[in-house]
């Protein structure tokens, strides 16, 4: 199949028409010039025989009127009609008639034919230069319509091409922001359940703490609870033992003393004397020994107020003035319904 013809080839053919159908057109007009000019002479009285050329001029006038209009209306497409074609047959048919009316009127056919070609090579080019021009300008048409059909295609598709491409733009700018939305969710989910888990844990770890807490007091207390009974009672016992040591010695004395019994002050002081014997013969034995804490306040609570001084226990214990001072204060908090009120005495 061959290539369609380019706009500028299909010009280059119009302008190769034109040429030669004006050369076709000059030879023409010359040669029937020449060759109707004698016939018109001989027909034409002696004092107008100038005016012979004047025919053919006028004939051939008329042939290159209807070329170049033709050409024109042909060039624009359009269709002038009825007339012109009379015209145009009429100009050629009498350029015919003059061409071959000198040799037809000689008996002459070789010349009649001769004659004849000039004048029919015209009119025939008229036609199929019209003809040419039409089919040239149909041609032209298509072409410019096909043309503007492959423009606007294009155009088309250009245009669907821009809108699939802000389509797909619009479309990709949508997915990375829904993408950016769900990880910005994602993030302040997790980032929720992080701080609501840290909470959690926080206030888990809290509640152990003060449950531990709860049960060191608890521990505490029972441990506390545990160490002062187990402390009155070892003071309890002591207290009775001195008691009944106190109470032997005053047995004693009544019965190496046959004097009259003691006064209730008397009996104290004898009280009083046995239990330094018995505290002064423990630290005799110990001289330099500190008591055990638990001992230290087991001997502590068993004195009553006035019965020892502090630097006194503190001397019998080994123990310093201020912790029997301490001691003795937590005592009286413990047990306000006993006073620890020993007199402090100073050597």
């Amino acid at each position: 199949m061959s290539e369609p013809l380019t706009p500028a080839q299909i010009q280059s053919a119009e302008r190769t028409l034109a040429t030669g159908t004006w050369a076709i057109t000059a030879g023409a007009v010359l040669f029937s010039v020449l060759t109707v000019t004698p016939l018109v002479e001989r027909v034409t009285p002696d004092d107008w025989s100038r005016t012979a050329p004047i025919l053919p001029l006028v004939v051939d006038a008329a042939v290159v009127i209807v070329v170049r209009l033709d050409a024109t209306v042909a060039r624009l497409g359009g269709n002038s009609g009825r007339w012109p074609a009379v015209l145009r047959w009429m100009t050629g048919l009498m350029t015919l008639l003059l061409n071959i009316g000198d040799s037809a009127l000689k008996g002459d056919p070789v010349g009649v034919a001769v004659h004849s070609v000039a004048p029919l090579l015209l009119i025939v080019t008229a036609e199929a230069g019209l003809a040419y021009r039409r089919a040239i300008g149909r041609a032209l048409e298509r072409i410019e319509r096909s043309r503007a059909a492959e423009l606007a295609e294009r155009e088309r598709r250009e245009r669907q091409v821009r809108e699939h491409e802000r389509s797909e733009r619009e479309r990709a700018e949508q997915s990375a922001r829904e993408h950016a939305e769900r990880l910005e969710r994602a993030r302040a989910e997790r980032e929720s359940s992080e701080r609501a888990a840290e909470r959690e844990h926080a206030a888990r770890m809290e509640r152990e703490r003060l449950d531990r807490e709860a049960e060191m007091r608890r521990e505490q207390r029972e441990y506390e609870e545990r160490v002062r009974r187990e402390e009155q009672h070892r003071a309890d016992t002591l207290r009775r033992e001195q008691q009944a040591q106190a109470e032997r010695s005053r047995r004693e004395r009544q019965a190496l003393e046959p004097a009259a019994a003691p006064d209730a002050s008397g009996e104290q002081a004898a009280v009083n004397t046995a239990a330094e014997a018995v505290n002064g013969a423990v630290n005799r034995a110990n001289p330099f020994t500190k008591m055990p804490e638990h001992e230290a306040r087991l001997y502590l609570r068993s004195f009553r107020e006035g019965e020892r001084s502090v630097r006194q226990l503190a001397e019998d214990t080994g123990w310093s003035v201020g912790w029997i001072s301490a001691r003795l204060q937590e005592f009286r908090e413990q047990d306000p319904a006993r006073d620890y009120e020993p007199v402090e005495v100073v050597v």
